[in-house]
């Protein structure tokens, strides 16, 4: 396993000391309930962790992006659902924020977003565009001050329930002019659909955004105009590092109570981690693991070096997304019908996991993305 400093060592215990007394105890509940998990979001904005990434002077706690994927593996880890909100307001507006945002804007929306008093959501993905950002139908007119903006965004994590909302429209009539806005939960014309009926992470609310003549002014543009798709994908760089490690999380926890089961689990005579059939499904989880930790690792270290982390961040969202869906059915079926029950957990880590494959880019395109850098 490549090294830890002491400070990332240290993150990473405390925050699996959080998400052990904080958030394990009361995830079953919030999976069945759906509600939006406030209270455990304002005690990881004490922590720090809702702008772990974003410098000191910004409001964060200028951490590195090693130390942000360990600290999101053990939230997600306990809850996966607490820890995909956690990765879209940092991994997201916050990192486009730093990276196109003006000082101004940054000292408006960059500093309550990394002290944790907002949560930020990313509105690309529209009913006719996902995998095909380019083809989005929101559009933005300029008028004087500003820009209208008409159109519904879909499948928009924490929609209803973030205070800003990075909002990409079509700005000229070419395939590629769509420019990235700053857009506030109390904007007139902005209102949101209720929560999606979703197969898992219920407590991490997914909805429409929908814009009739929203105005946004012109100091509220991010970045530059037409050129918010490039900005918009230089975000999913980062967040995907985010998925990655929430994906881990998962994996660990399944591989865990699978490990443990199979230690207490008798039948035949003997412990079944004896049979075969499950030590051989352990040991290649175990492999996968290790392998999934290297990938997550090394695109958080290129991109903490500033270099171009796209193949990587790619890499490591498709290989541990892959691996969440692969463990956690793995799991379930080394505890048998056990596996199938709520009070195991399993069968929620599959549930969840299951989205890994899908947002901020289906595995598809993290093949496509692949390829492409392999030429670059």
């Amino acid at each position: 396993m490549l090294p830890l400093s002491e400070d990332q060592r240290l993150v990473q215990q405390t925050v699996r000391a959080f998400a052990k007394e904080e958030l394990w105890p009361l995830a079953p509940e919030y999976d069945a309930s759906g509600a939006f998990p406030w209270p455990q979001l304002k005690k990881l904005a004490e922590l720090g962790l809702l702008g772990m990434t974003t410098p000191e002077a910004w409001g964060g706690a200028g951490m590195d992006t090693v130390s942000f994927a360990l600290a999101l593996e053990a939230i997600a880890y306990a809850d996966p659902a607490v820890a995909v909100i956690v990765s879209v307001t940092a991994g997201l507006p916050q990192y486009m924020l730093l990276k196109f945002g003006t000082e101004a804007q940054k000292e408006r929306f960059l500093v309550p977003l990394a002290r944790g008093e907002w949560l930020g959501a990313f509105a690309l993905t529209e009913p006719q565009a996902g995998s095909d950002p380019a083809s989005l139908k929101t559009r933005a007119e300029h008028v004087e001050g500003g820009w209208v903006l008409n159109g519904t965004k879909a499948w928009i994590t924490s929609a209803g329930q973030a205070q800003l909302y990075v909002v990409m429209a079509r700005t000229g009539p070419e395939r590629g002019q769509i420019t990235a806005f700053l857009v506030e939960k109390d904007a007139p014309g902005l209102t949101f659909g209720p929560p999606e009926a979703k197969m898992g992470l219920h407590a991490a609310h997914t909805a429409e955004v929908r814009l009739e003549d929203v105005f946004v002014p012109d100091d509220q543009v991010l970045g530059e105009v037409h050129r918010g798709l490039a900005h918009a994908l230089a975000g999913l760089d980062s967040g995907r590092v985010g998925i990655a490690a929430q994906s881990l999380g998962i994996v660990q926890a399944a591989f865990d109570i699978a490990r443990d089961y199979a230690d207490e689990r008798e039948q035949f005579g003997k412990k079944i981690r004896h049979f075969e059939g499950v030590a051989f499904k352990l040991a290649e989880l175990a492999t996968r693991l290790e392998a999934a930790r290297y990938l997550v690792w090394g695109a958080a270290r290129k991109k903490d070096a500033g270099k171009r982390f796209t193949k990587e961040a790619s890499m490591a969202k498709l290989y541990a997304s892959t691996l969440a869906v692969d463990a956690t059915r793995e799991a379930i079926q080394i505890l048998g019908a056990n596996g199938y029950h709520r009070d195991y957990r399993v069968e929620r880590y599959y549930r969840d996991a299951k989205v890994t494959e899908i947002y901020e880019g289906t595995s598809e395109i993290q093949k496509i993305v692949i390829a492409r850098e392999l030429y670059r």
